[in-house]
């Protein structure tokens, strides 16, 4: 299975096009969205995992190319300062993707950034400032 986490830039002439359902039913990929702001006749934007085989995975981004999406990768991540942060668990409670986790019965906050998706909410509601943006070099898709 190939997974890769993409921004979306849909340019307004097909915010209302059905492009991530054809990504399900024409390329057998899966997705988990993480952001999204689509307005009618504004462009659109969207962040998701994208999941399925190396060569449905292509295709799918081609379609989505050949249609006018711009597809990019999520450049930025975040990281974990371990000697600011003091384990209050605030960040858990937002992280959608599961990222930040209370490990029990020791009651440790975990950070596994491979599960990131970058949306910085964590960075928001940390209230010692212990999680950091970071900018990662363009990833070819």
């Amino acid at each position: 299975m190939f997974s890769k986490m993409l921004v979306l830039r849909f340019p307004r002439e097909i915010v209302d096009k059905p492009i991530i359902s054809n990504l399900v039913r024409n390329y057998d990929l899966t997705f988990n969205i993480l952001k999204a702001q689509i307005y009618p006749r504004k462009e659109g934007i969207v962040v998701l995992e994208l999941c399925g085989s190396q060569k449905d995975f292509k295709q799918g981004l081609q379609y989505m190319k050949d249609i006018g999406v711009r597809v990019e990768p999520v450049t930025q991540g975040i990281r974990r300062d371990e000697e600011k942060c003091y384990q209050c668990g605030a960040c858990t409670a937002v992280c959608p993707t599961g990222a930040l986790h209370i490990k029990r019965p020791e009651m440790l906050v975990l950070f596994e950034s491979e599960r990131c998706s970058a949306c910085e909410l964590c960075v928001k509601t940390c209230p010692a400032r212990a999680m950091i943006v970071t900018f990662d070099k363009g990833l070819d898709i």
